[in-house]
């Protein structure tokens, strides 16, 4: 869902990039990594030798002043940064909101870009109005890695009617990630209090076959997926001790069993939610955490997210 984005992993270090036209640029000087806005829900995606994040933009409106009431985040948009040498960043501005979706609402929570055959796929947690009245999974495609994206189905890929319930109702089908792997078959992932799995058809806006249901300890939301050598990665947020932690399972294939393996990290400081993004950029593993733990001077309550930096 919505958080602040904070670098953990491997080898800990987060995104830069070069000047692409006009385009503003900054250095990664620290936490946190974009120091003008308030963003949420990282996603990492590799193009062409140039690392590209999104990200959810989460605006400040008067009158929210804390956690409580529904009113926490306020993410109208999508933002894109892009980098190079991890260092430079160029930032790409707003690439897609909800209402580019004809039945979009509101509600820019955790997505996921990939690419396949030039084309590139963004899978969005959007709230969608009548007649779903509910967070759904949408997706939009485009030419190139900041867009413009357009629906092509012209309805969300998942709704509602699609899943169980389960313990969250009516808002279940959040926080999609995405996953090619080497023999071309496409997967999706989702969920919030129960974790969804289901492959794609080649076309990637269609889902092929049974939605199943991946059981794995105190999953809240935000799951990841990727693979690592011989190794399937689920990653996801999980229950601590009233706030969220950072857990993960593995697989021989995407068909399963995961085997739950435990907690990467304790909990979010400064916020309930956390969430994970992971890509291999350069021969080197490269994961990136949304929560709030930012450097001294920097106000960020419980409430807002920014992007933070491990190093």
């Amino acid at each position: 869902m919505k958080k602040i984005t904070l670098l953990i992993g491997t080898i800990c270090l987060f995104l830069g990039c070069s000047a692409e036209n006009n385009l503003p640029t900054f250095k990664n000087t620290g936490n946190p990594l974009i120091k003008d806005k308030f963003t949420a829900d990282p996603a990492p995606m590799v193009y062409n030798g140039r690392l590209y994040l999104y990200v959810g933009h989460d605006e400040y409106y008067e009158g929210q002043d804390s956690a409580s009431g529904g009113k926490e985040f306020n993410i109208t948009e999508w933002l894109c940064y892009s980098t190079e040498d991890m260092q430079t960043w160029t930032d790409h501005g707003s690439v897609l909101k909800p209402t580019d979706f004809s039945w979009g609402v509101g509600e820019a929570w955790a997505s996921q870009v990939i690419e396949r055959d030039g084309k590139f796929y963004y899978y969005t947690t959007v709230q969608a109005g009548e007649p779903y009245n509910s967070k759904v999974v949408g997706v939009a495609v485009g030419d190139s890695p900041t867009g413009p994206f357009k629906d092509p189905l012209g309805r969300p890929l998942v709704t509602d009617d699609m899943t169980p319930n389960g313990p969250r109702g009516w808002w279940n089908d959040i926080d999609p990630t995405a996953f090619i792997d080497d023999n071309g078959e496409a997967w999706l992932s989702w969920g919030n209090g129960t974790c969804f799995l289901a492959k794609l058809k080649p076309n990637l806006i269609e889902i092929d076959g049974d939605i199943e249901v991946i059981e794995v300890p105190r999953f809240v939301e935000g799951p990841w997926l990727h693979k690592w050598g011989d190794i399937y990665y689920l990653t996801y947020a999980s229950m601590g001790q009233g706030r969220e932690t950072i857990a993960y399972a593995t697989a021989p294939s995407m068909k399963g069993p995961w085997t739950p393996q435990g907690e990467l990290t304790g909990m979010a400081e400064n916020s309930f939610t956390i969430h994970p993004g992971i890509i291999e950029f350069k021969r080197r593993m490269v994961s990136l955490l949304s929560q709030c733990n930012p450097d001294p001077g920097w106000s960020c309550r419980g409430h807002r997210t920014s992007q933070c930096l491990c190093g």
